[in-house]
């Protein structure tokens, strides 16, 4: 019997190398399958749409918030892995009434690179996940080196919800990451995911604004919308995978973010 606490301080017990495994994360089925673990996989959500394969062959119980107890039971998977901030506190306390659930809390890259070595332990994967800790790190200090070839952070405002209007605060993964890539959140004091509204937004004055593809899937066409609170200011639609998965997704993460440097600093270059 192996002993194991997650990130949330929860100790679990796992008498075997686990064979059945549910993830109720987007960003950790692809970790997951990354790691060589597509076929232990036998449970996913609807959103756990990379790999493809994975979400075209693998069960789905739900969503990540709204997943369906009985049919996890019916699987009777040896391990559940889910996320604090993603999946319902009352939820997770239901499954652990009768499986092993290990969660990860994650705030920064290095709850995220360690989130992906605990895994890694949980299922006999660690040298892979050491490889990949190594290759993501890597990169990141690349980035680093890049970013500080561009002048001044730009004040950003990463917007990720409409009806309200939501953003990014400064104790969120995605405001480590908006850091990494040379932008200062102009919310960095503000935890979690303010609402705002358009005369906040504009005496925000933020230098930048983000829009994320997720949660709220916003289009090329809100860009003008936002154009008009703060007209000075660059407006970009962005692939939130990248600032918000905390997996692997990282290893080709930093390549993006050289991509949307130049396009935001370019005309500093």
């Amino acid at each position: 019997m192996s002993t194991f606490v997650d990130q949330t301080s929860h100790r679990i017990e796992l008498s075997s190398v686990p064979k059945k495994i549910i993830s109720l994360v987007p960003s950790q089925t692809e970790l997951l399958a990354d790691l060589g673990l597509r076929e232990s996989l036998v449970g996913i959500t609807k959103y756990c749409i990379y790999p493809a394969e994975v979400f075209l062959s693998v069960k789905h119980i739900g969503g990540t918030k709204t997943f369906d107890i009985e049919k996890i039971k019916a699987i009777k998977p040896d391990l559940i892995i889910g996320n604090k901030e993603e999946n319902p506190k009352e939820h997770i306390e239901a499954l652990r009434e009768h499986f092993p659930v290990w969660v990860s809390n994650i705030g920064n890259m290095h709850e995220a690179l360690e989130s992906i070595y605990c895994i890694g332990e949980l299922t006999a994967t660690q040298g892979k996940a050491a490889d990949l800790i190594t290759s993501i790190s890597n990169d990141f200090k690349k980035l680093e080196e890049y970013k500080n070839k561009k002048h001044q952070p730009k004040k950003t405002l990463y917007m990720i919800w409409r009806k309200p209007y939501m953003a990014a605060g400064g104790d969120t993964f995605i405001s480590d990451m908006l850091y990494r890539c040379g932008f200062d959140n102009v919310l960095y004091y503000q935890n979690r995911y303010p609402e705002l509204d358009a005369r906040q937004i504009k005496e925000l004055n933020p230098e930048v604004i983000l829009l994320s593809s997720e949660p709220y899937p916003y289009q090329e066409k809100h860009v003008k919308e936002f154009q008009a609170i703060c007209p000075y200011a660059k407006v970009m639609r962005v692939e939130g995978e990248y600032f918000s998965w905390y997996g692997s997704r990282l290893l080709s993460a930093t390549n993006y973010f050289k991509q949307l440097q130049d396009k935001i600093f370019n005309h500093q270059d």
